[in-house]
């Protein structure tokens, strides 16, 4: 099923609950009342076509439309991204993190191994940090000088500098993918975990975390097949002019 600007909001999220992180980002919360999706937009103020089509990208993972995607303004994926970065950082690892260590205080046995997964996570979220911190400080500023650079047609001195300096290319070799070592978490507790007294609290535990991968999976679905191929078309925009 494909989500259309005609559904209503609270029967997509009834139909998907897993949607309601993503249009959490947007500023949208539950008790959407009958309000279609057209209208929650207004409402919210925000990009229609956008909207749509992020939340059609989360909700079937064989729909990705790379061409209008790439037709959007490169300050609207900025703008999401830097919003699912908070969702991440402020949400979504610390829930885990909360999970894990209230796990291993109810555990009366195999706190060492249990331990160990615990600084697993820690260390984890300390790499993450650093690199969306990365993004937050670097790239993403980057990235909308050289769209408004590009938009005003006025190319000045600082983004001619900072082309040169960082263009996206040295970001791309640097991205690593940070879903990783969420596999490698997974793993972990899947074959190696000591039999635990609360299946329950591990099982909680697991599922959390198979939700951050495949929303993390999305995350960088979208700055590599999106963001990143857009930024080089203005980069190569951006060579033209200074050519001439």
């Amino acid at each position: 099923m494909l989500i259309d600007q005609n559904m209503k909001m609270a029967d997509v999220v009834l139909h998907d609950p897993t949607l309601v992180p993503i249009i959490n980002r947007f500023g949208v919360h539950l008790g959407m009342g009958d309000l279609n999706i057209s209208e929650i937009c207004k409402k919210h103020n925000l990009h229609l076509q956008f909207f749509t089509t992020i939340l059609n990208a989360f909700h079937d993972k064989l729909y990705f439309p790379k061409e209008q995607l790439q037709s959007f303004p490169a300050r609207l994926f900025v703008d999401y991204l830097q919003k699912a970065h908070r969702y991440f950082l402020e949400e979504k690892i610390p829930e885990i993190a909360g999970l894990i260590k209230e796990t291993i205080q109810e555990s009366s046995v195999n706190q060492k191994s249990y331990a160990i997964i615990e600084r697993f996570f820690v260390h984890y979220r300390d790499e993450f940090r650093t690199h969306i911190q990365r993004e937050e400080v670097k790239v993403f500023p980057y990235v909308l000088k050289l769209e408004k650079a590009l938009e005003e047609d006025k190319i000045t001195p600082e983004i001619e500098q900072l082309f040169h300096e960082y263009p996206i290319t040295e970001y791309q070799a640097e991205h690593e993918n940070v879903e990783e070592k969420i596999f490698d978490l997974k793993n972990i507790i899947v074959r190696h975990l000591p039999t635990p007294n609360n299946d329950r609290l591990w099982y909680q535990i697991l599922r959390e975390i198979f939700t951050l991968e495949k929303e993390l999976n999305e995350h960088s679905r979208i700055e590599d097949l999106i963001l990143i191929p857009k930024v080089k078309a203005m980069e190569n925009e951006l060579k033209l002019k200074m050519a001439k």
